[in-house]
């Protein structure tokens, strides 16, 4: 009895949010992506952190409005704009508005965050995740930065 009244209490004590199925960056195993997502906050704004079945990746909100992979090739060159956000520069993919990509410009291995923009705030998600993200050590600034 004591068993089955456990296996009922499971899913109320694991809550109803399911995990993100996410795919990992190639470079996902990089010791620098380990530093950054021990550091990945537990809330963005009124978000909460969701589980995610991939190496070095992140999630927050239900559904999630706000998405983060470590381990992408880095980026130095681009004809993508550039802003600031928590002292880390980010290069800005509009292209899926109003779903924005954002990669962290010039760091080995690079960032992405992708933040649903009817859902959350871009600058916001990327003030809330440059402590980790800035760990990873840039190798140079952007040189036109849009803010």
């Amino acid at each position: 009895m004591r068993k089955l009244l456990l296996l009922l209490l499971i899913p109320l004590l694991t809550g109803c949010a399911a995990t993100v199925n996410l795919e990992a960056a190639p470079l996902a195993n990089d010791p620098a992506c380990a530093e950054v997502s021990v550091r990945y906050p537990s809330g963005i704004g009124d978000l909460a952190q969701r589980y995610t079945n991939a190496q070095a990746t992140s999630a927050w909100g239900e559904p999630a409005a706000i998405i983060a992979r470590c381990g992408l090739e880095p980026v130095e060159v681009s004809e993508l704009s550039c802003v600031t956000a928590g002292g880390v520069d980010w290069l800005v993919d509009d292209s899926q508005a109003p779903s924005y990509r954002f990669i962290s410009f010039a760091r080995n291995p690079a960032v992405e965050v992708i933040v649903d923009s009817e859902m959350a705030s871009g600058v916001g998600a990327l003030e809330a995740l440059a402590g980790a993200v800035s760990k990873i050590p840039a190798s140079k600034v952007c040189t036109e930065v849009t803010n």
